[in-house]
Order: C-alpha cells, then sequence, then structure tokens
C-alpha cells in the first residue's frame, strides 16, 4: 500500500507543476496579447495622424506654390506653347 500512496503523492506532484506551469504560460501569454494589442492602437492611431498628413501634403494649393517655388513651373498659356509640327495645328479640328 506504501509504494500506491507514493506513486499517487508523485502524481499529484507532477500534476500540480503542470498546473503551476500552464497558468504561468496562460498569464505569459495574456501579457503578450495585451502588449499587442496596444501596439496595434498606437500604430492604428499613427496611420490615421499619416492619412490625415498626407491628404494634407496633397492639396492642390499646396502641389501648384511646390510647382511654382520649388519646381519654377508655370501655368500652360497659348502664348508659351510651343508646338514641333507634328501634331496638328493650333486651332485645327479634327
Amino acid at each position: 500500500m506504501s509504494r500506491l500512496n507514493a506513486v499517487l503523492l508523485l502524481l499529484v506532484i507532477a500534476s500540480a507543476l503542470a498546473l503551476i506551469k500552464t497558468t504561468y504560460d496562460a498569464r505569459r501569454l495574456f501579457t503578450g496579447i495585451h502588449l499587442a494589442e496596444n501596439e496595434a492602437l498606437r500604430l492604428a492611431g499613427e496611420h490615421k495622424r499619416l492619412e490625415a498628413d498626407r491628404q494634407l501634403q496633397a492639396t492642390n494649393l499646396r502641389v501648384e506654390r511646390t510647382a511654382r517655388e520649388r519646381l519654377k513651373m508655370s501655368t500652360v498659356t497659348p502664348a508659351v506653347t510651343m508646338y514641333d509640327g507634328r501634331g496638328p495645328a493650333p486651332g485645327a479640328q479634327p
């Protein structure tokens, strides 16, 4: 009977250790999930901020001002348009 008691005691101890390890792993995974959710929220906020910044940068007025100031571009008018002779003449109907 004492041998059976010893085996049962070892099984109870092994079961308790397995329960402790499982609990530890569950807590560790829960912490990882919590950190990942926080990171996802941070990235979503940054994405919204970058989208707003992109929309602000791509406005027509900003693009036109940048083209005029940095690239020294101007609006196309018939007075500054040059033709190379390969296309239809100005004012010609297709």
